[in-house]
């Protein structure tokens, strides 16, 4: 956000003659009699010059030879004075004040000379023509000193305050733009929103995109959202560019307003991610994107989760690897990633280090990563039940956090853990997660559980540090289930690029009002956040990733990324220790063959699944294997369909000959093999699509299309408009015979 403190004041001669006065004129009153001059009268204020300071010490230092004289005084004590003398005053006192050295030295030689001076006066006497004649000699020395050391003095004042004219120049034709854009906003806002106001503060943004104003509202006649709500049509009035959003906000103190104008449209193109990935901390704040001035956006997630809402195509999976990328520059963060679409959005932060650990060879032309890289996720999950298995070592963590760290809690005087890289943070990134938690009764069993315990995790682990960054496409209660994940999400973002119906502004933001319309390039929006650190909704833009910026980032980030503490780590127990290994996370390295060029069945199915066509990751579990035990592999089926078998290495066998042999396995599409089953598990020849989805624990649409899809692969067609319900209707369906096609042909 722009740094309200910083705006630029205008010059004190700027009064325009429309600004609201904070004092009514006084009628001026009759001169007082003054009495006659008798003289320049003494300014006892005033401090020393050179030569009242070159008398008062030599008089100061011939009383004290004469006092010392007459009582005794030890010889040594003016010579301990006048050291004291310099050390404080002549080089104390210079240094403080940024003095030159000349004057330092004067000063110091004056107390060191006075001192040394009166102890010889008193050991001689001071009544001597000799002691007088010396200390008339001190005096016009010190003077004489000081007269120079003053002359410099004064030299360095003017070079320190010397302007070249071209500087004068600069500096006086800034000020008259500043008035003059002072003026021009004062008379706009009293024309467009009605409102008078005195500008009295105008920031230029370095970027040359735009400016901000701080304006003064008149007490008890406006608020700054009367402003606020005028933005789109003050924009109008001012002649914008399209996408150049004013956003409007209070100022520092009530009674203010600050607007933020943007004049060129900065986030039209495309900005790549900064090659920046420095260390941060989720105590300092998180960059997740770019204002209208450029400034990056920083959140604050110690105790807050965040709900993301993004429509497909408006750059929510470009946000979300921003996301990761700023949690892997995180000292004191460790992620984990729940991704039930086969862990699509985790599986590039991983493989660097399967590159490094020997499980992945590189792309072409690319070294591999070096060894001892970590995951750029610290733990990955594409199932329900890898995810739940993560969700119950999470609250673990948390009560056993709770239990052991109390004696930390106690000496820091705090409810909330301090996060540090030996006591880190846990942020869950769960893509998809705010459809999670509103799966329908019929769901399985397994994505109930694993719904009740993301709900009871962000209730209840805010104070141990476990937090949630959760996204969906839409921001409706029938989306997200109920309102509860909006509670615990005061950081929020609407995407509005690609919005073809709904507004996600109005559901995150109800009160917001940005003109959305003009946010729509690919990663627009709006982001705010509630509470002390937090910022009212303000459009901004997501920075561009890419494949190689996340391989990037896990390479750079690699040394930052912090390790379990033991308290969490035996708490969460072989869920966690075990999250690598190759029966839980095998399925990264072994699903896809490295050894061909042809298309890899699992990326081609989910990116077809996103154009609209087949999708089948949701049935596909780690390895590659469906629900029925089936791998996809890379030969293509008359179809087009990359579903028949290949050799597995995992599971190879060798003949006493040494040759190598493959076990059978069946090459039809799990999903095929469920759905018949289910309809012929009681002797059926039919099902309606809703039962079918039931049985199935999917939702019917999905379960339609993609089914429609696999009969159409091979060439089976569904017959009329589905099965025919007793009345005589007909609801849609599917009959066991035509799965039974489709699975012949499949076997062929």
């Amino acid at each position: 956000m722009t740094d309200r403190l910083n705006l630029t004041n205008l010059p004190p001669d700027h009064t325009p003659e429309n600004a609201p006065s904070a004092t009514a004129e006084k009628p001026a009153k009759a001169p007082r009699p003054r009495a006659p001059k008798r003289g320049v009268p003494l300014d006892w204020a005033a401090p020393h010059g050179p030569a009242t300071g070159a008398l008062s010490a030599a008089t100061g230092a011939g009383a004290l030879a004469l006092l010392g004289a007459a009582t005794g005084m030890p010889e040594t004590l003016p010579v301990a004075v006048g050291a004291a003398g310099a050390l404080g005053h002549g080089i104390g006192w210079s240094v403080r004040r940024r003095l030159t050295a000349m004057s330092l030295v004067t000063r110091s030689a004056s107390w060191l000379l006075a001192g040394g001076w009166t102890t010889w006066a008193i050991h001689t006497g001071p009544l001597s023509w000799a002691a007088a004649g010396t200390l008339a000699g001190l005096g016009v020395g010190i003077g004489a000193m000081a007269s120079t050391a003053a002359i410099h003095e004064e030299a360095a004042e003017e070079e320190r305050l010397a302007v070249s004219p071209q500087t004068a120049k600069a500096a006086d034709a800034l000020d008259r733009r500043r008035r003059a854009v002072a003026r021009e906003w004062e008379e706009r806002i009293q024309r467009v929103a009605s409102v008078q106001c005195r500008v009295f503060a105008v920031e230029f943004w370095k970027t040359g995109g735009g400016f901000s104003l701080a304006a003064e509202l008149p007490g008890g006649m406006a608020t700054w959202d009367q402003i606020a709500g005028r933005a789109r049509a003050l924009a109008g009035d001012a002649r914008l560019p399209l996408g150049c959003v004013i956003a409007v906000e209070e100022g520092d103190i009530q009674g203010r307003v600050v607007l933020d104008i943007p004049t060129v449209n900065g986030m039209a193109d495309a900005q790549p991610y900064p090659d920046d990935y420095s260390p941060l901390s989720i105590l300092t704040g998180i960059p997740w994107g770019m204002l209208p001035n450029l400034d990056p956006v920083r959140v604050y997630l110690r105790e807050a989760c965040a709900l993301l809402l993004g429509p497909p195509g408006s750059g929510k999976s470009t946000l979300v690897d921003g996301v990761l990328t700023g949690f892997a520059r995180c000292t004191d963060v460790l992620t984990f990633v729940i991704d039930l679409k086969a862990g699509a959005v985790g599986i590039p932060w991983t493989r660097p280090w399967l590159e490094a650990t020997g499980r992945k060879a590189p792309k072409a032309g690319t070294a591999p990563a070096p060894a001892g890289t970590k995951p750029g996720v610290d733990w990955l999950a594409s199932t329900p039940e890898e995810a739940l298995r993560m969700m119950r070592a999470a609250l673990r963590i948390n009560a056993a956090r709770q239990q052991h760290y109390q004696d930390l809690l106690d000496e820091q005087d705090t409810t909330l853990l301090p996060v540090s890289a030996a006591l880190p943070q846990i942020m869950v990134v769960v893509d998809e997660g705010a459809e999670l938690l509103s799966i329908q009764p019929t769901a399985p069993q397994v994505l109930k559980e694993l719904r009740e315990a993301v709900r009871k995790a962000m209730r209840t682990t805010r104070a141990m540090g476990v937090r949630f960054v959760l996204t969906a496409v839409d921001g409706n209660v029938s989306a997200l289930g109920d309102t509860e994940v909006r509670k615990f999400s005061p950081v929020g973002v609407a995407l509005t690029s690609g919005e073809s119906a709904g507004n996600n502004l109005g559901k995150m933001f109800p009160r917001a009002k940005v003109d959305t319309r003009q946010l729509n390039a690919k990663g627009s929006g709006v982001i705010g956040a509630a509470g002390a650190d937090g910022f009212p909704p303000t459009p901004f833009k997501t920075w561009k990733t890419s494949p190689s910026q996340v391989r990037a980032a896990v390479l750079a980030t690699s040394h930052l990324r912090p390790a379990l503490d033991p308290v969490s780590a035996q708490a969460a127990g072989e869920d966690y220790t075990r999250r690598w290994d190759d029966d839980r996370a095998g399925w990264l390295w072994n699903a896809i063959a490295t050894a061909t060029d042809k298309p890899d069945p699992i990326a081609d199915s989910t990116s077809a699944g996103a154009a609209g066509g087949l999708n089948l990751s949701p049935f596909v579990a780690p390895g590659g294997r469906t629900a029925a035990g089936d791998r996809l592999v890379k030969q293509p089926s008359s179809g087009g369909l990359n579903l028949s078998a290949h050799r597995n290495p995992a599971s190879a066998a060798a003949d006493d000959d040494g040759s190598v042999y493959e076990p059978v396995v069946d090459p039809a599409p799990g999903l095929l093999v469920r759905a018949h089953a289910a309809i012929t598990r009681d002797g059926g020849d039919r099902m309606f699509i809703g039962d079918l989805a039931t049985a199935l624990g999917m939702d019917a649409q999905t379960l339609g299309a993609d089914l429609t899809a696999l009969l159409r692969a091979v060439g089976v067609s569904r017959p009329g408009a589905g099965t025919v319900r007793g009345d005589g209707g007909s609801k849609a369906g599917f009959y066991a015979r035509t799965l039974a096609d489709a699975l012949a042909r499949y076997r062929q």
